[in-house]
């Protein structure tokens, strides 16, 4: 949500700048902007709704010179998305500019106070609050830069990752974050400052990630130097990440999302090496095995995510309980830090982000340790806030995801989650031998089965087509096959615009029935194995109403098929792994209706990609 970057060095910054913007446009946002002083000692703000190709136009005929600067992309919060409430913003002065993530939960009292003091304000952001207050700070105290906005932060209620730039120092910009992530790279005789790696990478592999309540002073020419808000003296940490330009590339694909779905049948084998032995007769994982007592003595197992992952918790549950024998909660993140829920010392809670910054997954967590609790982090984002904050936890491997709707991100969720259960279940000797070796022969199949699937993207294709109509979508599944239902309605919802639920098959009785009618396209996760009878029956409920049905097969049947009036085959697997080969065909249906519809695939509206505000 929302996209920091920012330059100092001796290459000029706007190129670095905007070419930045476009690799975090995947974020989410609805305005762009950028701040730069000049050799003269101008700064100059340039920003305008729209996307960051409008704000390349607008700066066409500007100066845009200079070796310092920030930039960023907006996702609404405070004040609609227009030219005004776009960042960065000054300060009255217009010595300050700053850009910001997050949200600043006390600004209408800062605002008072600041308008009762002689200050103005252009916008109705909680972000022109902030740089005010900063510029109040420095100027009445007369303070340094670095030292105003420790002492602005410190009165601060709320989630932020800022950078600050001044007129009169154009050597140096000071950063900050809390709850929001914010990475520095560090290069030759230069540094670039960004939400997260993607910009970074094409200029140095090297980088610094901001720790919590932390404020980095960035001088050109010299070292980083690091202080918390609270002056306390920290040493940067340097890594090398390992991230390839390639990988932010669509790769001759016309949008990302597709790539990432092309892209599973890798991401998962990825997922899978080196924790599924040669053999196929062994599943290791160092964060089940380095903390095996804890989830051996777990009372339960409470799982906590957001959207997407939440239907990945869904599918681990069914797997934990069945293998496992272990009593599993699957709880919105969202909704369980603002309860008072019970959470034991002997409680393993599970925390799932693909971005590993979602900020009620992160809440969650902290609400969790506090309690005592063991904290595992499924995560696919090295060195971000959720493997930095859990007491351990497994990388899902799949590389940057860009396109916003979640696909190798959840598939490889699912894989992660069936190896923990494994092996717990194998040191529980709660699974029999021959089911345990059969999970893991078949897991290392899927890549190639989902292979197989991709290669009907054509005819799903020409299927989308026909459903470019519909205002409203049912998606039915049962035991395992139910969560694959949320997850491809969500899909559906995200990209196309088109409403969509997803019920477990046998509900469809207590109310969603009154919807089937010859309008109501209903997809049907129809496969042998699980309940498959039972599906039946469902799918002759729907056609006695005359619902018009998508079923989703194990490959040569023929019962449903003939009930159905549109049918996609899937290779035949085990109960618990048909999600993982079920779900590939639901999320080239979902692109495919939202490209008919001329949708923007990648950047649907209203949504980011990384949720780090409420």
């Amino acid at each position: 949500m929302c996209g920091i970057v920012g330059y100092i060095g001796n290459r000029q910054a706007c190129p670095v700048l905007v070419k930045g913007l476009h690799r975090l446009e995947y974020r989410g946002y609805d305005s762009a902007g950028v701040a730069l002083i000049n050799e003269k000692g101008e700064l100059n703000v340039y920003k305008t709704r729209g996307k960051v190709q409008d704000l390349e136009n607008y700066m066409e005929s500007k100066d845009v010179s200079g070796t310092i600067g920030i930039a960023h992309t907006r996702w609404a919060t405070h004040g609609e998305p227009n030219n005004v409430n776009a960042h960065p913003h000054c300060s009255n002065s217009e010595n300050l500019a700053m850009i910001h993530n997050g949200i600043i939960e006390n600004y209408a009292v800062l605002r008072e106070m600041l308008s009762r003091k002689g200050y103005t304000f252009k916008s109705s952001t909680d972000t022109e609050v902030l740089v005010q207050f900063i510029d109040y700070i420095r100027t009445t105290n007369k303070l340094s830069l670095p030292q105003a906005v420790q002492q602005a932060l410190s009165q601060v209620v709320g989630a932020y990752a800022i950078a600050v730039i001044e007129k009169n120092n154009p050597n140096q910009i000071v950063a900050a974050r809390k709850g929001s992530p914010l990475v520095i790279g560090v290069g030759e005789d230069e540094y670039f400052l960004a939400s997260d790696a993607t910009p970074i990478v094409e200029y140095t592999q090297k980088v610094v990630y901001v720790g919590e309540e932390e404020v980095v002073v960035i001088n050109r020419g010299e070292e980083l130097t690091v202080r918390t808000i609270a002056n306390v003296e920290k040493t940067p940490e340097v890594k090398t990440i390992e991230l390839s330009l390639s990988e932010l590339e669509k790769g001759g694909y016309p949008h990302f999302m597709l790539k990432e779905i092309f892209e599973q049948p890798r991401t998962l084998a990825n997922s899978m090496k080196g924790r599924v032995s040669l053999d196929k007769k062994h599943v290791v994982l160092s964060g089940f095995t380095n903390n095996k007592e804890k989830f051996l003595g777990a009372r339960r197992i409470i799982i906590l995510a957001c959207g997407t992952s939440w239907h990945a918790g869904l599918i681990g549950k069914y797997m934990l309980e069945e293998f496992a024998r272990i009593p599993v909660e699957v709880e919105y993140a969202s909704e369980f830090r603002y309860r008072k829920p019970v959470i034991y010392p002997d409680d393993v809670v599970v925390a799932i982000s693909q971005s590993g910054e979602t900020a009620d997954t992160l809440a969650a967590v902290e609400l969790a340790k506090s309690n005592g609790a063991f904290i595992f982090g499924i995560c696919n984002v090295v060195g971000a806030s959720i493997p930095r904050n859990t007491d351990s936890g497994c990388y899902t491997h799949v590389g940057p995801e860009i396109g916003v709707a979640s696909t190798k991100a959840f598939t490889a969720q699912v894989t992660v989650l069936t190896l923990l259960a494994l092996c717990i279940a194998k040191e529980k000797k709660t699974i029999e031998e021959e089911a345990y070796l059969e999970i893991i022969s078949e897991l290392a199949e899927i890549p190639r089965k989902m292979e197989m699937i991709l290669k009907n993207n054509d005819e799903i294709a020409t299927l989308s087509r026909v459903f470019t109509y519909a205002q409203n979508f049912i998606y039915l599944g049962r035991g395992y096959n139910y969560p694959v239902a949320l997850e491809g309605a969500l899909k559906l919802k995200e990209i196309s615009y088109i409403h969509a639920e997803g019920y477990p098959a046998a509900e469809m009785k207590h109310g969603p029935i009154a919807l089937i009618t010859s309008e109501m396209p209903v997809v049907v996760i129809a496969t042998h194995a699980g309940m498959y009878e039972k599906v039946i029956s469902n799918i002759q409920e729907i056609k006695a109403r005359k619902g018009r049905v998508i079923s989703i097969v194990t490959k040569g049947d023929k019962t449903v098929k003939k009930m159905s009036d549109f049918c996609i085959e899937i290779p035949e697997t085990v109960e618990c792994l048909v999600p993982l080969l079920a779900s590939v065909p639901l999320q080239l249906l979902a692109y495919h209706i939202a490209v008919q519809k001329c949708c923007d695939v990648d950047q649907p509206r209203n949504l980011a990609k990384s949720v780090t505000v409420e």
